[in-house]
């Protein structure tokens, strides 16, 4: 495995805090602990690629972290990409591309649209960079295959961003599961929030500072509305994302990954129903009812409140991110763990979801990632399949082994792929 890059001597360093109005919060330096940084030369060198909503949340946290120094900050908001930068003393750039060729950035941080989120991932890796990617994965089955190749062939730190999995309670709850106190599992229960219709097609003036192409990128060309760029548009508009079956999906579903290896005991088997808007903007499926056949174990994905519902011969265990939902058949099981309990867990421990990120990277070592590409690779799988069988009406029969479509048509086979807009290329 290719070892990581000594990490340069850092040439930034951040700046005082500046003027509440730079961000939608006032961070105070004590809090986000520059007093207590690591040497420059310890530290990893990280951009971030996109600010907006959730990139905001990753900022926060990856800027107070010891051993990170935030070198660059990529977004289409002029705005958004200057007043960060300007608090930690960054580069800002539109293009990503600039990022990456600076030897001081180690990593990146990617909190862009979904369209995004693969073709940047690669060329961070391809680039020698280490990178953070928020959920979903890929617009298509084939970028995520295409991405777990290229990280695999470089050897770079992939943290997907389901933060559930450094959440105490989610951990033990899966390893629970794990430690076969359920016995056998013979069904799964799967929900997370719908999508939605609407979102105004009327086409409206580009907004000052706002580089509209980049926004685009590999996505077809389409006029510009403020409902198109700005959330839940940007989750819920197929030309970007395939909605809140990957979107929130991924979440569940990477707990049910994380909790057994259902997906990959035999043939999986999706078939189910769903609506997809056409009066408006919003077009990805809504109201869908899937239902799925993992090997021997029946798996119901539907809308709903996030959670994962294991069920097996001895009971069951529901696992969410809201502890309160977290639940046994034996509330007996989710106590709080003893340290002997935790002193020979199948499943990875992290409490701090980019703190792992960062350690694996100074440790050079993929496997020390708690939320590994190979696994956001099955979850994302699971929606893609998922949203083209409500698409074409098929059933379809995927083999997770050989990672082919056994039972299916070519129309459905098609949709495996995504056209990307030149010069944009997965190659």
């Amino acid at each position: 495995m290719p070892k990581s890059r000594n990490l340069m001597p850092r040439r930034r360093f951040c700046l005082g805090s500046v003027a509440s109005w730079a961000l939608p919060w006032f961070i105070p330096g004590r809090a986000l602990g520059r007093e207590e940084k690591s040497p420059p030369n310890q530290r990893v060198g990280v951009a971030m690629i996109g600010v907006g909503g959730r990139g905001r949340g990753l900022f926060r946290g990856f800027y107070q972290h010891p051993d990170t120094q935030i070198i660059a900050v990529v977004d289409c908001y002029r705005d958004r990409r200057e007043s960060i930068a300007q608090i930690c003393g960054a580069k800002a750039f539109v293009d990503f591309r600039e990022a990456l060729a600076l030897e001081e950035v180690d990593a990146v941080v990617v909190a862009t649209p979904d369209h995004w989120h693969v073709p940047i991932a690669v060329a961070a890796a391809r680039a020698g960079k280490h990178a953070y990617v928020e959920k979903p994965l890929g617009l298509s089955i084939e970028q995520d295959l295409f991405c777990r190749k290229v990280f695999a062939e470089t050897g770079r730190v992939f943290q997907y961003g389901t933060q559930q999995r450094s959440m105490a309670h989610c951990h033990w709850g899966c390893e629970l599961v794990r430690r076969g106190v359920l016995g056998k599992i013979h069904r799964i229960e799967v929900d997370c929030p719908n999508g939605g219709r609407g979102g105004s097609t009327q086409e409206a003036p580009i907004p000052e500072g706002f580089d509209y192409q980049w926004w685009l990128g590999p996505a077809p060309v389409k006029p510009y509305t403020p409902d198109r760029c700005n959330p839940p548009g940007t989750y819920w508009i197929y030309d970007y994302s395939i909605g809140y079956l990957a979107g929130w999906g991924s979440h569940p579903l990477d707990i049910m990954v994380w909790g057994c290896d259902a997906d990959l005991s035999g043939l999986i088997v999706v078939e189910g129903t769903g609506d997809i808007p056409s009066d408006g903007l919003y077009d990805t499926v809504i109201n869908w009812d899937m239902r799925i056949q993992l090997g021997q174990v029946e798996l119901i994905f539907r809308p709903g409140n996030e959670r994962t519902k294991f069920i097996g011969e001895n009971g069951w265990i529901q696992v969410a991110r809201d502890t309160a939902r977290t639940q046994a058949s034996d509330p007996g099981w989710l106590r709080l763990p003893s340290p002997e309990d935790l002193g020979d867990c199948h499943l990875m421990r992290s409490s701090s979801h980019h703190a792992n990120f960062i350690e694996a990277i100074k440790k050079g070592d993929p496997r020390a990632a708690v939320a590994p590409l190979a696994d956001a690779v099955r979850s994302d799988i699971l929606s893609h399949l998922c949203d083209i069988a409500v698409r074409t009406g098929e059933r379809l029969v995927w083999d997770p082994k050989t990672e082919q479509l056994v039972e299916g048509s070519e129309k459905a086979r098609a949709m495996f792929r995504r056209e990307m807009r030149p010069p944009w290329t997965l190659a």
